[in-house]
């Protein structure tokens, strides 16, 4: 393949990413504003803005057994046969931070992903996505399942047969942050997972407030001392995974419904070719 085959290299983009932040902050910050919200709201809008949640560093109970939530993300890196790992987190890399580490970056998965520069990273067999999604884990990262306008426009490719995972922390991802006081046209952005719920358990929680703080969407609140989670709730579940009390719980579908709930999510909104497993 030739130089005209590839988008653009890695100086670029992250010159463009440089750019681009405080547009999408603001974008973000404005998105309640009279006016100024029916402008930014289409940039954020089904199908051009698709993120959804998967919480691979917890263990979850099922009407039957045990489920870990980074079986399904594994069996997405399996099923679809391009795999692209970005050498470093390009957020992460903007904020200029070391941890959680910057060579976790994101994957591009579908044929588009052949069209991004080598210089960003490489294509990767099926074992080293895999080993790439449990690091993530490990460094407690949530993976974000995105098919957003973004990416393509970032990386010079096309945008119907390619999908994101990014591998998000809570405060340097551009999905997660700025959205606690989100306008309503951003309420739908960032989905929870169907077959994923959490609750609280009302004995063990002594309304510390840290599931308050710490949540990215403000989907926790506080009634009478206890914490009640919110319709809004993304199903990251990171709220469990920082509870001192360990008062919140998630509870999942087996993982063949957790799958088929996910693959049909994304092929709502894209053409990603995904084999049956």
């Amino acid at each position: 393949m030739g130089l005209l085959d590839y988008g653009p290299g890695k100086s670029f983009v992250k010159w463009s990413v440089w750019l681009s932040w405080p547009i999408i902050a603001a974008g973000k910050r404005l998105s309640n504003v009279p006016v100024l919200k029916w402008l930014i709201g289409p940039f954020f809008m089904r199908p051009y803005n698709e993120v959804t949640a998967v919480p691979i560093d917890v263990t979850v109970e099922s009407p039957d057994s045990a489920v870990v939530p980074i079986r399904i993300v594994e069996r997405l890196v399996t099923d679809v046969e391009e795999k692209f790992i970005i050498g470093e987190c390009i957020c992460r890399s903007h904020n200029k931070v070391a941890t959680p580490p910057m060579d976790i970056g994101c994957m591009a998965l579908g044929p588009a992903a052949r069209r991004i520069h080598p210089s960003h990273g490489r294509m990767v067999s099926t074992e080293e996505a895999i080993h790439h999604v449990r690091r993530a884990a490990q460094a407690g990262l949530i993976a974000t399942v995105a098919h957003a306008w973004i990416d393509p426009v970032a990386f010079g490719t096309r945008f119907r047969d390619l999908m994101f995972i990014c591998f998000c922390d809570d405060t340097n991802c551009i999905y997660r942050t700025y959205m606690k006081n989100r306008g309503p046209t951003l309420d739908g952005v960032y989905k929870r997972l169907p077959g994923i719920s959490l609750a609280v358990d009302r004995e063990k929680c002594d309304g510390c407030g840290q599931c308050v703080d710490r949540c990215f969407l403000a989907a926790i609140s506080l009634e009478n001392g206890i914490a009640v989670i919110g319709e809004s709730c993304a199903g990251c579940a990171r709220c469990s995974m920082l509870c001192p009390q360990n008062a919140i719980f998630v509870a999942a579908e087996d993982e063949d419904a957790l799958y088929a709930q996910l693959i049909t999510r994304i092929q709502e909104v894209s053409e990603l070719p995904v084999r049956t497993s």
